[in-house]
C-alpha cells in the first residue's frame, strides 16, 4: 500500500511529553498518530468524547453552593456532625433499608 507523509506543527513540550508517554507504552509517536487516525475512521469521528458542559462553572458559583449547603446543614442541626457521625447515619439508614426490603 502506498504511504504519504503528514506534517503538522505542535509545541515542542507537547511533542516531548507525548513521545515520552508513548515510549513507555512501547510505541512511537508515528504509531500513536496512525492509531488515532485508524480509530477515527473506524468510529467515523473523533475517537473520544468531545462535549461542552451544559453550564459554565465558576469558583464563585461553587462557593455559593457551598454556602447554601452550610446554611441548610445549620438549619437542620447537622452542621457540627463529625465524619464518624455522618458514617454512622449512613450505616443506620442502610440497615433500616435492608430490614424493610430484605436486600
Amino acid at each position: 500500500m502506498a504511504t504519504s507523509i503528514v506534517q503538522f506543527r505542535i509545541e515542542e513540550d507537547l511533542k516531548n511529553e507525548a513521545t515520552a508517554l508513548y515510549e513507555k507504552l512501547g510505541i512511537d509517536l508515528s504509531t500513536a498518530m496512525r492509531m488515532f487516525l485508524k480509530r477515527s475512521v473506524s468510529v467515523n469521528g473523533i475517537p473520544f468524547s468531545m462535549v461542552l458542559p451544559k453550564e459554565e462553572y465558576s469558583v464563585s458559583k461553587a462557593l455559593g453552593f457551598m454556602k447554601e449547603l452550610n446554611e441548610s446543614a445549620f438549619k437542620n442541626g447537622v452542621d457540627e456532625m463529625s465524619l464518624d457521625d455522618v458514617n454512622a447515619e449512613i450505616a443506620s439508614y442502610r440497615n433500616e433499608r435492608r430490614a424493610r426490603t430484605g436486600k
